[in-house]
């Protein structure tokens, strides 16, 4: 390369030395006869000095121009310590424009007050921010990391198609018309979960990939349309050993990235024990914040709301004071988690007050402070409700409370796992028992009898890992005898129709001898997003669709012409 150096390598041991230096202007700053300028590139930031002589250099020179200078490295006078570079400056004898630049529609700086929408149209330009280079070299370093790790034990990295076979018990396709063959379609895979199953029975007893995802689901902070996954499959292997592999992963990730060490196993948390105490299947642990059942302490109760009621009394005590403002946001956040709100009562130097603080008992109140172990000043916050729904919005409201008074300390990181979740989950709209994960998890042991009679109370031999409040991922034991698999299709109540149609091809291969394996995946754009402790996962992409799944910067998705729908024997309804 043309260049001798970047813009954040220069220091003391340069001084003296011819230097020729490319990047964008950051700023030009004028002191009397003298002329400053920051020239930045992804690496850092140099100052240039371009003295009285040499004035006419800069006649045409204006911020975010490209330009390439020469000079001499020399020693600040006034030095800026916050800068690798800040010991020295670039007496500039010569400047080229390689590429001039409009006025941007934002400031080139960190911590910009632009609305998301104008940082994605120009994403080219939001990706010149510095904070926004150091998502992306982070997410980088984390693959590296990955990639290292699994190649040291025997991982073969492999690709898998991108075109597939559209398949049921899953989240929407995303369908591409095929112009070859007239009125078929491929779908993008929502993961590569059949192909590395086949690679188990292909010999393959390890093999990993940083794959693409594809799902057609409603967006939200942590999801996208198209996602990247770790996606990882074991031969010979329990659900066990995957853990374990995975666990010495994400530490050695959080060791080399953040600087943090994990000493002992993880935590693991049954699914129901993770509803009972945290209202969700992956709560965040930096802040010790349980729920309770109440059902005893209410039992007489002459609190109207919870009265003689024959569901679940669910409840929090946080040991803070909420005001009327506070309590709002409480209500909010269990009204969005299908509760009519939650009532009251606050405890501070005595005395109660609140929503329910008048028809609490002395029984009641003196079993509340027990029961939450309450001192000196608290809130409680309860309602009633099929558990279920009850916990879900306890979990919300616990979260809304972590929120409001800042709980979580956004630099520790607490991991677990979560295990034993439902085999099955029942679906509403199609009135009939689902697989929770997918169709080839095996259940666990003390379900494999009667998985399909039980399905409410049946386990599956699942496990999800868990940091700071997010699913990094999950996985499971999978299904190898066909005499399981033949019987949880029927669970799910799949024809043999429809499995030898959508599933034919895959069982076919393990007429021919399958390995027991186990697999799971994570990812990687939410371990990026917290890792760079970032708000939404669309600040770890490059090139993301915004909340309506569209692309600002290109205007994706698109209208296309009749001729080429005409080539896919495709006509629109207008």
């Amino acid at each position: 390369m043309k260049r001798t150096h970047t813009c954040g390598e220069l220091n003391l041991s340069n001084v003296g030395q011819s230097v020729l230096l490319q990047g964008w202007v950051r700023k030009i700053r004028k002191m009397g006869a003298m002329n400053f300028v920051d020239l930045r590139d992804r690496y850092g930031i140099t100052q240039l000095i371009i003295g009285e002589e040499n004035a006419v250099l800069m006649e045409n020179i204006k911020t975010e121009y490209v330009i390439e200078v020469e000079g001499i490295v020399i020693e600040r006078k006034s030095k800026n310590l916050d800068l690798s570079t800040g010991e020295i400056e670039i007496q500039v004898s010569q400047i080229k424009i390689i590429n001039k630049s409009e006025l941007t529609p934002f400031l080139i700086e960190n911590g910009i007050d632009s609305g998301e929408d104008t940082r994605m149209t120009y994403r080219y330009l939001d990706l010149r921010r510095p904070e926004m280079q150091n998502k992306l070299i982070t997410r980088s370093k984390i693959n590296h990391i990955v990639r290292n790790f699994l190649e040291a034990e025997s991982f073969l990295e492999i690709e898998t198609p991108i075109f597939g076979k559209s398949t049921p018990e899953g989240a929407r396709d995303f369908l591409v018309p095929s112009r070859l063959n007239k009125n078929k379609f491929y779908a993008l895979p929502q993961s590569p979960q059949l192909y590395k199953q086949l690679f188990m029975i292909s010999g393959i007893d390890k093999y990993y990939q940083i794959a693409r995802c594809f799902r057609d689901e409603n967006l939200r902070a942590d999801r996208q349309l198209e996602f990247t996954q770790l996606d990882l499959e074991m031969s010979f292997a329990i659900g066990e050993d995957v853990m374990l592999l995975v666990e010495a992963m994400i530490k050695k990730v959080l060791s080399e990235i953040k600087g943090v060490e994990f000493e002992g196993p993880l935590l693991r948390l049954s699914y129901s024990d993770a509803i009972e105490f945290y209202g969700i299947d992956k709560p965040d642990l930096r802040y010790d914040l349980k729920i309770h059942t109440l059902n005893s302490i209410f039992k007489d109760t002459e609190v109207k709301m919870l009265a003689n009621v024959d569901d679940s009394i669910r409840g929090i005590m946080i040991d803070k004071i909420l005001n009327k403002s506070q309590i709002e946001l409480i209500n909010e956040a269990a009204k969005q988690n299908s509760i009519n709100g939650v009532g009251f009562a606050k405890f501070e130097n005595g005395v109660w007050s609140g929503s329910i603080a008048s028809q609490l008992s002395d029984n009641e109140k003196t079993a509340l402070l027990k029961e939450f172990e309450i001192k000196d000043a608290g809130t409680l916050l309860v309602n009633h409700g099929k558990y279920s729904v009850i916990s879900q919005a306890m979990g919300a409201v616990r979260i809304a409370l972590a929120n409001i008074f800042e709980l979580a300390n956004p630099n520790e990181y607490k991991a677990l796992w979560v295990t034993e979740f439902p085999l099955f989950e029942f679906s509403e709209e199609e009135n009939r028992y689902m697989a929770a994960h997918h169709p080839f998890t095996m259940p666990l042991p003390e379900s494999v009898n009667d998985f399909e009679v039980n399905k409410e109370n049946a386990k599956a031999y699942a496990y999800d890992i868990v940091l700071n409040g997010f699913e990094l991922g999950g996985g499971s034991q999978r299904i190898t005898d066909p005499k399981i698999q033949k019987r949880m299709f029927e669970a799910i109540e799949l024809t043999k129709e429809q499995v030898d149609e959508n599933f034919g091809w895959f069982m076919n291969a393990y007429k021919y001898g399958a390995p027991y394996h186990s697999g799971l995946a994570i990812g990687m754009d939410r371990l990026s997003m917290i890792l760079t402790g970032s708000d939404s996962i669309r600040d770890v992409i490059a090139f993301p669709k915004n909340a309506s799944g569209i692309d600002p910067m290109n205007g994706a998705p698109d209208f296309v012409t009749d001729a080429q729908l005409s080539e896919l024997n495709i006509k629109t309804v207008k």
